[in-house]
């Protein structure tokens, strides 16, 4: 675009929304958890987001700008953030590299603040009174994590997360979340950049063991399964299907889904 063309109020503009939403985020996630808890957590989503937008900009991909999703409520005050990708998608590479970019760069910065909050939080005895008591679920990762940072803990102690390791643990549950190998999360493109058409047949399998776990552990995952019913089985084809990954990007695909298994935990939050 040239200098004559660039249009400020036109492009402020259209940033408006963006704006609005990022700031209400913010707030929100303030309200529900603090500062530092507000900062990390929105630091780790625009990094995920950012990750794909700057991606579809190298494949010259239309797409808008991060929409933040504003919740004041507890335990997240956010829904996450999205972009929306407007124009076709050249070739499987370019699928692979988008879908994958997001996730890979919310891991580089949750992982960060989980290390970090750790050492900023309290062991203490579960309280006998567990009526106002939330407890997480861990992931392996966050296992792992944790027993490198604070080691073995003692029968009845638990970790009371620091707020910045609290935004690691959810956007661990977030990149776990997008990894779905399900329609039009950033797993379903890996997955279709991996497997083509036959990825439906992925997509499928995933659904329905959403749907068990939604169903036998965790009911909490109910509106998400009737979401990934409504839209997982679809799957925009790109331009170019027939050219395939190389080694190297099959390769990340594997790791990606292990990254997946160690992220995910069925029942993420113990009332």
């Amino acid at each position: 675009m040239s200098l004559e063309e660039f249009n400020p109020a036109n492009f402020f503009g259209k940033a408006r929304i963006h704006v609005l939403l990022f700031i209400a985020t913010f707030l929100t996630t303030y309200y529900v958890n603090g500062l530092w808890y507000s900062i990390t957590i929105m630091t780790i989503l625009l990094s995920h987001e950012l990750g794909h937008f700057f991606m579809c900009r190298k494949y010259h991909v239309a797409a808008t700008m991060p929409y933040f999703l504003p919740l004041p409520f507890p335990p997240f005050g956010t829904f996450g953030a999205v972009i929306k990708m407007k124009g076709l998608i050249p070739d499987k590479r370019a699928l692979f590299d988008i879908g994958a970019t997001g996730p890979l760069i919310g891991l580089l910065f949750s992982i960060p603040a989980i290390i970090i909050g750790l050492f900023l939080s309290d062991v203490r005895p579960v309280p006998s009174d567990s009526s106002q008591y939330l407890g997480l679920g861990e992931p392996i990762l966050f296992s792992f994590i944790a027993k490198l940072v604070l080691g073995n803990l003692p029968e009845g102690m638990d970790i009371y997360l620091h707020p910045v390791a609290f935004a690691g643990w959810a956007g661990l549950f977030v990149t776990a979340l997008n990894l779905l190998p399900i329609g039009q999360l950033d797993g379903g493109h890996i997955m279709y950049a991996l497997l083509g058409k036959k990825s439906k047949i992925v997509y499928t399998i995933g659904i329905l063991i959403f749907c068990v776990i939604a169903i036998l552990l965790y009911p909490g995952w109910m509106v998400f399964a009737v979401l990934l019913l409504l839209f997982g089985f679809r799957h925009p084809a790109p331009i170019d299907e027939h050219t395939t990954l190389d080694p190297k990007r099959r390769i990340l695909g594997i790791i990606l889904f292990i990254i997946f298994f160690v992220s995910f935990t069925p029942v993420p939050l113990k009332l």
